[in-house]
């Protein structure tokens, strides 16, 4: 090209002509996004008003998309964050601490939450929960009778209800569409994790104790609960036979003789395998005798929001590490 002057010139105009149309691509994408945007605010505006009927059978109204909210529980906060609603979000919890976004917003109490505080951030809508609706009635009937809409999602025991939680959240802040995506991608991964876990042969299956508080008071995940079904999602068998959350005693567990024990504490005690292995009469426990005493990440286990199918990934890993590496 050096020695032909014109086919230098030729290509600079190539090269003009070519950073023209980029421009051109440019402002054609721009503007697509533009009206990509406008299109999603239409969609959410039409989505408004909308009437529900939350977690304690109050019939609530919102009557326009949600700009500023504020969540009572770290469940709801996780679920709202991943309906991409974190720049509405302007107060939560004081145990809010996923994700790293919400640590950084207005903290309005713990259980017993700071009302003048959630007032003074005027929100549109506060997320409460039904595990603590009763407790914290008095204060959530004083932000409804300063105007605020107040939705109480429900304490969810299994999956099933944990999608109905996206659900209602997402309807109630214009974010329908993003709800299903959410839960479909939930869906997805539970499906292939327990289509993996089909392949286990009844023999290997394994019994295993779920603990989710150390001793000396040891309270297990029992029957109907989310932990329970994670536990059937990854073809395992629990040891605890009641109800609930009960409190267990030492000796019901020693006679259960889990292959293996989850631990769920890891977060507030410093040593939670060796809290298990060091119990007085545990040592012939197979999972104890067999090193099986694992801890997992309570968050991800134990609050029912998006993140409970990293939880039954977590779960299935523990108990069988062959498997699911």
């Amino acid at each position: 090209m050096k020695k032909v002057q014109g086919l230098l010139f030729a290509l600079f105009i190539t090269v003009l002509a070519l950073a023209g149309c980029g421009g051109n691509e440019q402002e054609k994408a721009g503007t697509v996004a533009t009206t990509a945007k406008k299109d999603t605010a239409q969609q959410e505006a039409v989505q408004f008003p909308v009437t529900l009927t939350d977690a304690v059978q109050n019939e609530v109204t919102i009557e326009a998309k949600p700009e500023k909210i504020v969540s009572l529980m770290p469940s709801n906060t996780e679920i709202a964050f991943g309906l991409d609603l974190g720049e509405q979000i302007v107060g939560v919890s004081d145990f809010d601490n996923y994700p790293e976004e919400a640590a950084k917003k207005e903290k309005i109490g713990g259980m017993e939450f700071n009302v003048e505080k959630i007032l003074s951030l005027k929100p549109d809508l506060v997320l409460a929960h039904a595990s603590s609706a009763d407790a914290g009635e008095a204060g959530l009937q004083q932000l409804r009778e300063a105007g605020i809409t107040v939705l109480v999602t429900n304490n969810a025991a299994n999956f099933t209800e944990v999608y109905e939680t996206i659900r209602l959240i997402g309807t109630a802040t214009g974010k329908k569409e993003k709800a299903e995506t959410v839960i479909a991608d939930m869906e997805k991964k539970v499906e292939e994790i327990k289509t993996k876990a089909q392949e286990i042969k009844e023999v290997d299956r394994k019994s295993v104790f779920v603990e989710v508080s150390p001793a000396p008071e040891v309270y297990a995940a029992g029957k109907n609960t989310f932990i329970d079904e994670m536990l059937q999602i990854i073809n395992a068998k629990n040891t605890v036979t009641e109800e609930g959350w009960p409190k267990m005693e030492s000796e019901a567990v020693i006679k259960s003789n889990p292959e293996v024990i989850i631990t769920t504490h890891g977060y507030y005690t410093s040593e939670p395998v060796k809290n298990v292995i060091s119990r007085e009469g545990w040592q012939n426990i197979s999972a104890v005798k067999e090193n099986r005493v694992v801890d997992v990440h309570s968050d991800k286990v134990t609050r029912t929001g998006p993140r409970l199918t990293e939880g039954v990934e977590e779960l299935a890993k523990a108990v069988y590490p062959d498997i699911f590496k």
